[in-house]
């Protein structure tokens, strides 16, 4: 092997291990197999935020990842109050990205707006049902679609991530007001993995541009 394709694969190494992990954990989901699941989710983020580290100085989307990493060990957990804590640590998440997304977004009048239509939609759809969390996903959603309309003015990867993101957290609010879909553990996992995946990827190659 060359120098230079060993210093490719070892750039590659964090997102093969990131993929390796996201595959475990899906599979982990779809057998319902707990202890798999730990071992494998709390690792997503780290691998993540390691291939981010070595392209770019630590910043508020590397804050994110940590943030996240601390959301799945969180929901992990079984109860309300995890999954309110998790919660929190991905508003933590949302709002780190944010920030870092409208300091490099170009401006884009209609995912705002498309936002904004699908934030109040689905908000108004499902507050009866959510009891007790309705203020909390509130808040939480009205951070993740903003969240994710400021993905899109950064560029096409990113955008695409925020996007899953808010698919995948969407996934999550159905659940918890009792809609659940076929494969849903699944589709939650899949989405999310390729959010975030697709985020740090996607702002790592923006952090090389002007």
């Amino acid at each position: 092997m060359s120098v230079a394709s060993a210093t490719t694969a070892t750039r590659s190494l964090p997102l093969t291990l990131f993929a390796v992990a996201a595959t475990v954990e899906i599979v982990a989901v779809a057998a319902d197999a707990t202890a798999l699941q730990w071992i494998a989710k709390p690792l997503l983020g780290p691998l993540l935020l390691w291939h981010l580290l070595r392209r770019a100085r630590p910043d508020l989307v590397a804050v994110a990842l940590a943030f996240a990493t601390a959301g799945d060990v969180a929901l992990l957990v079984p109860g309300d109050v995890a999954f309110l804590a998790g919660m929190g640590f991905f508003l933590g998440t949302q709002i780190c990205l944010l920030i870092a997304f409208v300091r490099r977004s170009r401006p884009r009048p209609l995912p705002p707006a498309a936002g904004a239509v699908v934030w109040v939609a689905v908000n108004a759809v499902l507050a009866n049902r959510l009891g007790a969390l309705a203020v909390p996903v509130l808040v939480y959603s009205l951070a993740l679609i903003a969240m994710a309309a400021a993905a899109a003015g950064v560029g096409r990867r990113v955008g695409a991530g925020g996007a899953l993101f808010a698919i995948s957290d969407l996934l999550i609010g159905l659940d918890a007001a009792g809609v659940t879909l076929p494969a849903h553990g699944v589709l939650v996992m899949a989405t999310y993995a390729a959010a975030l995946a697709l985020i740090t990827t996607g702002w790592a190659q923006r952090r090389h541009q002007p």
